[in-house]
């Protein structure tokens, strides 16, 4: 039995690999031996390379493009502006998959602005890094070279970077044909915030901000794109988490069927939300590769990464809060502003996000949330790890420890006395997710996770060693914070789980992989239903060919909605060989097993099949069609989710804090996660300790700041900062089971679970740990040079 007294499968009847156990990653060997295959590694000696100039200017107008001297460089086969482009340069509109629905947009009043994709900027680059010419050349650096030689004529504009003056009057504006730099808005309501309020003992209130930000995977972005002679299409190959979404662009782009056209994900070396737009260069290299009729690759450097990869967080929190002297929360009230860039990728997922997830795991009775969404002169603002939550649970989880001090409160007990108890639920949160469905929470004992993570750090011993170490000079500080998050958002996924007549079994999904383990984990699914060894499973991912239709691997989804899908492939492909089981082997449906890759008769282990043979009986050529049995030992399923389900979880971190240098050290970081029946342990560990390190590189180094003109001051390595395995301490994940009511196998999502809570955690540790200075802490990434300036501030002002 696990903690909450759900029963894993354990062992189940493929030996050591059915749900619930941790087993080795199937995965890993191939990618320690370096025999992964990356972008880069697809095979393409004849391929034409892009090198691409791209805007030095933050906003400039394109007074004239020279492109004469590139062309005429040896082994330069095009120089490309988007006036060349024609109409194929756009603009399109931004294919937006996970747009809002028209409930959720009626019931909160959203006005969005349309949004466009150009190839090449034309007339106007409206952000430092925008693609201007494409250089194509048969070698890269070739393409470098010549791209050097391109001269074009800027006059630059004035930039708006700040996005609190972006509506101020007179405002450069990002898109003169908008007439505003408002790009969205949305108010949502519940309850009766104004009787709220004027009845509360006690309203706090408190501006917060949360930086910009952006996944770093090791992996840049690339594509390679080859056309097909036999079909007039092209084949693909991009480092993407949604190959089918890639594809359907292509679609609307190019003009050409989906079966002319082969999105390929191989390896993809991370992702984190990052890859899961479709950018620019993507249906450009396409482009090219179709014009020129040759291979046509682009692979990104680490410093275009961070110039025109997406960006995100980047929002300003004014919260109120109100209520009663014994700390219950009457209302709740937060007007927020979302920096988005130069565009708003993907209109209402990330601000929408951040409403939906506000109130947390607490009872709120009245809500009343504004946002608006402005653009700047930046990169565009889409979803990173987290999409909307992160931001969400520091403006709710810092009002929170504001509201304990000052009600003179333990911040732990306050949290406990709004949590929204086992016995309540499910609990209606009163107002709509963005898929357009109520939000309900569907179970968890939040009040166990809380008070198992306050066990497990051990506050109360904390407390003295922290009493003590004051009076020794040192300070040390304890943070907690509470997340829920909405996993598993559908549309459907369809799953197809074949036996061959060796006796492997094939599982092909659409969704690729970035390092979630999917080869393992859905293998583990197939293994539970078919008692086949996970090393005769291969599973097929990431190919637009193999299934016709597929999302993307974001959102926390893939367990939900890709697994259940397997789960059901494989229980009828299942009931199918039992039933050709009992034929060949004249016996009872009833008294035979599934193990070790063959069917045998419950008690007599000589008298069996394997599942090879079974798949050979059904085989063209010798299976009997007459019989309504002779299926294929194959299947295919989908499963759609009615709405998403809810995982949560509780951060607590203790950290030692320097005022002279400003420097913090994470002591101890505990997660308590619940996210429904755990497939894989030791995944789902890897999956939140990762996610921590990315939250903690978040709350004390990472930040993207562009100067007045709309330049990034930090677009590399050097500049940007990211933990190293030395900032971490041992992160140590307690696991609660409450098996979700929404899904078959009670699955919820872990994607993102690590990254969500990580911020306020750490800011209410450090504000703890300086307690004696009265620091309050509004924002991060709290830096050495942020923490020493609040430190040396607060004992100016005197101590608290």
């Amino acid at each position: 039995m696990t903690e909450a007294g759900v029963p894993s499968a354990g062992r189940g009847e493929g030996g050591l690999s059915g749900i619930g156990t941790s087993v080795r990653r199937l995965e890993d060997p191939r990618i320690l031996r370096g025999a992964s295959e990356y972008v880069d590694d697809v095979p393409a000696a004849d391929a034409l390379h892009v090198a691409l100039v791209r805007s030095q200017y933050g906003h400039a107008r394109l007074a004239g493009i020279r492109t004469e001297a590139a062309a005429r460089m040896p082994g330069v086969a095009a120089v490309v502006t988007g006036e060349d482009l024609g109409p194929a340069n756009g603009p399109f509109a931004h294919p937006t998959w996970f747009d809002a629905r028209p409930a959720l947009k009626a019931a909160i009043d959203a006005m969005l602005q349309p949004e466009v994709i150009r190839l090449l900027a034309v007339e106007r680059a409206r952000f430092a890094g925008e693609p201007i010419v494409a250089v194509v050349a048969d070698d890269r650096y070739r393409a470098e070279d010549a791209a050097r030689l391109v001269e074009v004529d800027y006059e630059p504009l004035p930039a708006i970077v700040d996005p609190e003056r972006a509506e101020d009057a007179g405002a450069p504006l990002v898109n003169p044909d908008w007439g505003t730099n408002r790009a969205g808005h949305f108010r949502v309501m519940k309850g009766n915030p104004e009787a709220a309020f004027r009845g509360a003992d006690v309203v706090v209130r408190g501006r917060f901000t949360i930086p910009r930000q952006t996944g770093a995977p090791i992996e840049a972005r690339g594509v390679v794109a080859r056309p097909d002679r036999r079909t007039g299409g092209l084949t693909v190959w991009s480092s993407t988490q949604a190959p089918h979404w890639l594809r359907d662009a292509l679609v609307a782009s190019l003009g050409l069927a989906e079966n002319q056209l082969r999105v390929i994900a191989p390896d993809v070396g991370g992702g984190f939300g990052v890859k899961s737009m479709v950018y620019p260069e993507e249906l450009l290299v396409c482009l090219l590769a179709r014009r020129l009729g040759r291979a046509v690759k682009w692979i990104d450097t680490r410093t275009e990464h961070f110039l025109s990869s997406i960006q995100s967080r980047s929002q300003r929190h004014d919260v109120e809060l109100a209520l009663r002297t014994d700390g219950t929360i009457l209302g709740l009230r937060d007007r927020y502003l979302v920096d988005a860039g130069v565009s708003n990728v993907e209109a209402l997922v990330v601000p929408y996000n951040t409403t939906a997830h506000l109130q947390g795991t607490y009872r709120i009775p009245a809500l009343e949330v504004e946002c608006t969404i402005v653009v700047t002169n930046k990169a565009p603002l889409s979803a990173y790890r987290g999409a909307g939550r992160p931001e969400a649970v520091f403006a709710m989880e810092r009002i929170l420890d504001r509201a304990a001090r000052a009600l003179a409160l333990d911040p732990v007990e306050l949290r406990r006395r709004n949590t929204i108890t086992a016995d309540e639920m499910p609990f209606d949160a009163g107002i709509l997710y963005r898929d357009g469905n109520p939000l309900v929470l569907d179970g968890g004992d939040y009040v166990a996770c809380l008070d198992r993570a306050v066990e497990e750090i051990g506050v109360n011993a904390f407390r003295r060693d922290q009493a003590a170490a004051r009076e020794a000079g040192r300070y040390l500080g304890f943070g907690v914070a509470t997340y829920v998050e909405g996993t598993g958002v559908g549309p459907y996924e369809i799953a197809r789980v074949t036996v061959e007549p060796s006796g492997g079994v094939v599982v092909t999904v659409a969704l690729p992989s970035q390092g979630q383990g999917h080869q393992t984990t859905l293998a583990q699914l197939v293994a539970a239903q078919l008692g086949i060894p996970l090393e005769r499973i291969r599973v097929v991912q990431g190919d637009t060919l193999a299934l016709a239709y597929g999302g993307g691997t974001i959102a926390s989804r893939t367990a939900v909605v890709v697994g259940n899908a397997v789960h059901e492939a494989a229980r009828i492909v299942r009931e199918r060989a039992l039933a050709l089981a009992a034929d060949a082997l004249e016996a009872s449906v009833t008294d035979l097993r599934l193990e070790d890759g063959r069917a045998v008769v419950a008690g007599s282990p000589d008298r069996g099949i394997s599942l090879g043979a079974l798949a050979r009986r059904v085989a063209p050529g010798v299976g009997r069609l007459d019989d309504s049995r002779a299926l294929a030992l194959e299947a295919q399923a989908a499963f759609e989710p009615q709405t998403v389900t809810f995982a949560n979880g509780v951060h607590a971190a203790i950290v030692e804090v320097d005022p002279a240098t400003g420097f913090v050290r994470v002591i101890r970081y505990v997660v308590v996660h619940d996210c429904g029946r755990v497939i894989n342990p030791m995944i789902v560990d890897g999956q939140v300790v990762g996610g921590v390190a990315q939250g903690i590189g978040g709350a004390l180094l990472e930040q993207l700041l562009y100067d007045e003109g709309g330049q990034l001051l930090g677009g590399s390595y050097m500049d940007y900062g990211m933990p190293r395995a030395t900032d971490l301490p041992p992160i140590e994940v307690v696991h609660l089971e409450t098996a979700s009511t929404r899904n078959p196998l009670g699955f919820k999502g872990v994607g993102e679970a690590g990254t969500i809570a990580a911020g306020p955690a750490i800011a209410a540790a450090v504000e703890d740990a300086l307690a004696p200075f009265g620091v309050s802490v509004d924002a991060y990434p709290l830096t050495p040079e942020v923490v020493h300036r609040l430190a040396g501030a607060g004992a100016r002002s005197g101590p608290a």
